[in-house]
């Protein structure tokens, strides 16, 4: 296991700056996400730590040694590092035996170190097929236990699930968060994708403008995001106008509670973010501010509606747990569960784009 520490990463390409002094920590045995829209600089973070690309200015260090910086450029092989590229680039002419075994030294190619691998990726027995025999799915098992082979201190994932059809996507990042865990080791995964980043990483970190804006705990992100563009990256985000009253903020859905108001003056204007999960209808329209269905979208598992509401409320979107779809014109009173973020009206940030 390796712990990483960037520091001050600079990186442009001609007259485009990707990284403008970018800061990043990443503790011994975890899997951190580095989330951000396309051209945010992700991949090129991530082969600066693998040592394809140079950095113009700041340090990495991993393990605690300085690897880039200054004079300083360990080459990538002598770095320790397992690296899973987006489309696995797996030899074509090698069989997934051979593709795993390919960094090994002669004697742990006789021993069992193969075997094992591909059986901790659920490819038990498959050593003697070729790439071209296997899934896509598969095949980025196979690059999976390639990188773990060597027993790298830092294992680097470079979007390696987009190209993956959902249900597929979903099965191997699950298994491949498991492997990664069970090996204790310590992986940074850049993706574009929220779902993916919440869902399997112990820490996120979101790059803006070269920079990383906020990084925490998915649920930190999720539910305290730096900003309005901030909350409606990472997920779906329901944003209303306010006014600060002591411990709770005015808006058109009633008096709600603020989690965390200490940068709202009292009777200041305000943003705040309403998360679809926490507005609850009321079938009967009897509770709450009265809205209208215009749109919704049945998931089984739930279901996203779409309101329009009364008071001044606008459209709203809610998602609720699996039930009977809601016929468009439904009539429902809406209100609010748990307590909200909010931020003074025009702290609204730099809004990226997935």
């Amino acid at each position: 296991m390796t712990s990483v520490a960037v520091s001050g990463l600079c990186k442009a390409f001609g007259s485009q700056v990707v990284l403008r002094g970018l800061d990043l920590e990443v503790a011994d045995g975890s899997l951190t996400a580095v989330l951000g829209p396309s051209g945010s600089g992700k991949t090129t973070l991530l082969r600066i730590l693998a040592g394809f690309e140079h950095a113009e200015e700041g340090t990495v260090a991993l393990g605690g040694t300085v690897v880039a910086g200054g004079r300083t450029h360990v080459p990538p092989e002598r770095r320790h590092i397992g690296y899973v590229p987006q489309d696995g680039a797996l030899f074509p002419h090698l069989s997934a035996a051979d593709n795993v075994a390919f960094g090994l030294g002669r004697t742990e190619r006789r021993g069992r170190r193969v075997e094992d691998l591909l059986g901790l990726v659920g490819l038990a027995g498959q050593g003697r097929r070729f790439p071209h025999e296997l899934s896509g799915g598969q095949q980025q098992r196979v690059a999976v236990a390639r990188a773990l082979a060597t027993r790298p201190g830092l294992v680097l994932l470079d979007e390696p699930f987009s190209s993956l059809d959902a249900a597929m996507r979903a099965e191997v990042r699950e298994d491949v968060a498991r492997v990664l865990r069970e090996t204790g080791s310590t992986a940074l995964l850049v993706t574009h994708d929220q779902d993916e980043a919440l869902s399997l990483a112990d820490e996120v970190a979101v790059l803006r403008e070269g920079l990383v804006a906020q990084r925490g705990t998915p649920e930190a992100l999720y539910s305290s995001p730096l900003d309005p563009a901030m909350a409606r990256f990472v997920g779906d985000a329901n944003l209303l106008p306010g006014d600060r009253r002591g411990a709770e903020v005015e808006t058109a859905l009633g008096r709600l509670p603020v989690q965390h108001g200490g940068a709202l003056p009292e009777g200041g204007r305000a943003v705040v973010l309403v998360r679809p999960e926490q507005l609850a209808l009321d079938l009967g329209a009897g509770k709450g501010i009265r809205a209208t269905v215009v749109e919704s979208q049945y998931f089984g598992h739930d279901m996203v509606v779409t309101l329009e509401a009364e008071g001044g409320a606008g459209r709203l979107r809610a998602r609720l747990s699996s039930a009977a779809p809601l016929a468009v014109g439904t009539e429902v009173g809406v209100q609010v569960t748990g307590p909200v973020a909010a931020w003074p009206a025009g702290d609204s940030g730099a809004a990226p784009s997935a």
